[in-house]
């Protein structure tokens, strides 16, 4: 993997990921773990940006390296970027969220400013940004045995490395920071992708299973709570055009969807809290 220079390691973590979107601007996505390839899973996710496979870098031993299909003349389709440093999740928010929608303006200036360059050039800009690199190292995890708060990521580290994948204008891309280029996976629809991407991501877990590599997927969605207030207004329409018995399952579903809304609160919360002790670590570590 090349020079991570500034950059700090941070938490591999949905919580850690989400929050790190909305330093960007971002609003309305966040960050999932998905424990499931089954399709009532993936269904329940959407809509779903994109997926995000993890797994510890070993090297050059990894094939994906090397990917014979790597098109390296798609410059203007997909915005894929060389990875010399671990800011995986920008390409995605870039390909998929940032065109879909009127938001995150310093990422949106940065599209436009890069979009010409080759991936090398655009990995090096990313690296070189110092507007990326602050928010980045703003997530860094701190180590009480150390006299710095940021811990800078080195050789003897557990590197941990990022393929994402994303439906672009009708077609499946796998994005790996360390190929030569995007790999175009075949056709696809926004109804069908995620049922295409399983056995690609099926098929990397059982090989890395087999060489007892750690490995997670994370997906991003549309923000949940939007998504059950979404449905939620659909629903109190149709319960004030019925009345009585009819629109009892309305009623129920309203009442689950009001529970799933609460939960998401809580989780955002902890998320919150968790930031406020990561932050106070770092101020007690500063300050011995």
């Amino acid at each position: 993997m090349s020079d991570t220079g500034d950059w700090c390691l941070i938490e591999s973590d949905p919580g850690v990921f989400t929050e790190l979107i909305r330093k960007f601007n971002v609003e309305g996505i966040q960050v999932e773990e998905v424990w499931s390839l089954d399709e009532q899973t993936l269904e329940d996710l959407k809509p779903v940006y994109g997926l995000i496979f993890l797994f510890k870098w070993q090297g050059g031993n990894d094939s994906s390296q090397h990917h014979p299909d790597a098109d390296l003349n798609i410059n203007e389709q997909v915005y894929f970027a060389k990875q010399v440093a671990i800011e995986f999740i920008l390409s995605t928010l870039i390909d998929r969220y940032l065109i879909e929608n009127n938001s995150a303006e310093d990422l949106d200036a940065f599209r436009e400013f890069t979009k010409e360059f080759d991936p090398y050039n655009k990995g090096l800009t990313i690296t070189n940004s110092e507007i990326i690199r602050s928010v980045h190292n703003s997530f860094a995890r701190s180590d009480p045995f150390v006299s710095d708060s940021k811990v800078a990521a080195t050789e003897k580290d557990d590197l941990f490395h990022f393929i994402s994948y994303v439906p672009i204008n009708g077609a499946l891309f796998e994005l790996d920071g360390l190929s030569a280029g995007p790999v175009n996976l075949g056709p696809c629809t926004e109804n069908d992708w995620l049922d295409k991407v399983r056995p690609v991501i099926q098929e990397r877990m059982a090989r890395y299973t087999s060489a007892e590599i750690r490995f997670n997927l994370m997906a991003l969605i549309k923000n949940r709570e939007v998504v059950y207030r979404e449905r939620i207004s659909v629903l109190d329409e149709r319960i004030r055009e019925t009345t009585g018995n009819n629109n009892e399952q309305d009623i129920i579903e309203k009442e689950l969807l009001l529970q799933k809304i609460d939960l998401e609160k809580e989780k955002f919360r902890r998320y919150e809290v968790r930031k406020f002790k990561h932050q106070l670590q770092i101020v007690m570590i500063n300050h011995t």
